[in-house]
């Protein structure tokens, strides 16, 4: 999932008004040497962090720039639905996941609205409006003009503003995310800056951070931008190695355990990953066995897991386990352990 949102080209240009505390008066008077320019990093990574996160709805808009705004109703892989908030994602969700290995489907009933990273709202009348705010998206993000939303900056902070001569005109507190967006974009060229530091704010990664300086706010959004790059490439693994295993037969490669290889004990079964996901298992020496069901799950943080569960009892309740996965090709996928790494396994295309 994309953790970068950007400003829709399409959207009405506009300067939100925003209740703020003006005053002659702050903790830090005076001239200021570090103050920023409208143009800065700093005014740039403070302005793309107070975007609006569009990022919750991706699954159903593919846009991480927009925001899908209620009611509306879509057909979701030939299912109509109607979606009056958030709570209603989870049934999309449900049919979106009743099989693996479909190409799931979203049709909006047009005209829909939705909110931009600058907090203007725009009625999209139809796919090919629709379709523009997505390439106008992945431009942005490709130029490094989208949102950072990585950060959760903790309010209220307060903006010390400056003229070209650094004499400090006063301050400025800020409340909410729209509000510092309003700010940031509204300063003019012969405006200047600084942030009242210490500030707070959590990273995606669960992580609360006190924040001193600008250097500081950069380094953070560094962190949190490698983690969301991890995080992505996971999600990635976990598609391609989910699309590997839906609707195919292996056979058990190796399983180590303690250093001993117990792969022969297994050499009878074929093990079939089903696109409801349901696994499968088939003694193909001896039929009187039966079928042995299990059940797997595929899911990413920033690596790549199968869950695969079989009943305790059974001649393939060992393999049993949360697995990270390792390597992976079309023909070969090789796990470790989450809870200890000597333990691998090593799935075979049959």
């Amino acid at each position: 999932m994309k953790t970068l949102k950007f400003i829709s080209a399409i959207a009405l240009t506009a300067i939100i008004g925003f209740s703020a505390c003006q005053s002659e008066e702050s903790t830090e008077v005076g001239t200021n040497p570090n103050a920023n320019s409208s143009t800065s990093p700093t005014a740039s990574n403070f302005e793309r962090a107070a975007m609006n996160d569009g990022s919750d709805d991706d699954f159903l808009d593919g846009n991480s720039c927009t925001e899908l705004l209620f009611p509306l109703s879509a057909t979701v892989n030939g299912k109509r639905i109607t979606l009056l908030s958030k709570l209603d994602f989870s049934a999309v969700l449900n049919i979106m996941g009743e099989f693996n290995d479909d190409n799931d489907t979203v049709i909006f009933d047009f005209p829909i609205s939705v909110q931009t990273s600058n907090y203007t709202e725009v009625v999209v009348e139809n796919q090919a409006e629709f379709n523009t705010l997505k390439q106008q998206c992945e431009a942005a993000e490709q130029q490094g003009k989208d949102a950072i939303s990585c950060i959760d900056i903790q309010f209220p902070v307060t903006m010390l503003t400056y003229n070209v001569t650094l004499e400090q005109t006063g301050s400025v507190f800020v409340q909410s995310k729209k509000q510092l967006y309003t700010f940031m974009t509204g300063l003019q060229g012969d405006e200047l800056f600084s942030v009242n530091y210490p500030i707070n704010a959590t990273l995606s990664n669960g992580t609360t951070i006190e924040i001193k300086s600008d250097a500081e706010f950069q380094n953070a959004i560094s962190e949190c931008l490698q983690f969301e790059d991890e995080k992505d490439n996971a999600a990635t693994t976990a598609a391609e190695v989910e699309a590997i295993l839906s609707g195919t037969k292996f056979k058990v490669e190796t399983f180590v355990i303690a250093g001993v290889n117990k792969a022969n004990d297994y050499a009878n079964w074929s093990i079939e990953f089903t696109n409801d996901l349901k696994i499968v298992a088939k003694n193909t020496i001896n039929a009187t066995l039966g079928e042995v069901e299990g059940t797997y799950t595929v899911s990413s943080e920033t690596e790549a897991f199968v869950n695969i569960n079989f009943a305790s009892n059974t001649a393939l309740s060992a393999l049993k386990n949360d697995w990270i996965v390792s390597t992976y090709s079309n023909t070969l996928v090789t796990f470790k352990s989450k809870t200890d790494a000597s333990v691998t396994l090593a799935f075979k295309k049959l």
